[in-house]
């Protein structure tokens, strides 16, 4: 069964220097369009997980163009897996062409699990980052997200202990950002999934100014 929105996801090709990633797209009116960085290759993630799936559905439904995108080497995405640098370029390319087709000059960035790590990256690099999402980041030293400087969110499952959650809430609130703790949830949010895109979408629509 098609379900209401499903019909404006279209598959995408993002250029990454001779090789193409494979990707998805939602398009939508409002400002800023969300990109999606799925787990990285390591982590045996790509976009099809359903947490992508979970937040593109919600930042779509909200109005907000989407793009996630398959790592070089995952899935049908050309090229070999890579490390730090390597997925940093892509999630590069993705963003470029994010906001090309989107016509904007600023994007979201919602990374899920060890992509957190990609996405600080990209922020710290580009200020085309309006806002950053991280949800149930792993490997990432608290201390790195209180330098995040621009608008910031952290969700989190209750039940998730990877990261320790009085260490990652004193870090988001000197980046003045937000941590959002999800109830009866670890870090696939199984149970929880909607509660997820609620509050993705809500804070897109606090970036939009309403």
């Amino acid at each position: 069964m098609v379900q209401k929105g499903q019909f404006l996801e279209r598959a995408t090709l993002v250029p990454v220097g001779r090789e193409v990633m494979e990707g998805t797209a939602h398009r939508g009116t409002r400002a800023p369009p969300l990109l999606v960085i799925p787990p990285r290759p390591d982590e045996g993630g790509g976009m099809d997980h359903v947490l992508a799936a979970e937040l593109v559905w919600a930042a779509a439904n909200a109005g907000f163009p989407t793009l996630r995108f398959n790592h070089r080497g995952v899935g049908a995405s050309q090229g070999t897996r890579g490390k730090d640098l390597a997925l940093l370029e892509d999630a590069e390319a993705a963003m470029r062409m994010l906001l090309e087709n989107a016509g904007t000059s600023a994007v979201a960035v919602a990374a899920l699990h060890g992509g957190a790590q990609v996405a600080l990256a990209l922020q710290a690099k580009y200020p085309a980052v309006g806002g950053l999402c991280l949800v149930a980041p792993a490997d990432v030293a608290p201390e790195v997200l209180s330098r995040v400087t621009c608008p910031l969110l952290v969700v989190q499952g209750e039940e998730d202990a990877r990261l320790p959650r009085a260490k990652v809430s004193a870090a988001v609130i000197q980046a003045g950002g937000d941590l959002e703790v999800i109830d009866d949830a670890g870090p696939t949010f199984q149970r929880n999934l909607p509660q997820v895109g609620r509050a993705v979408a809500v804070w897109l629509r606090k970036l939009s100014g309403g």
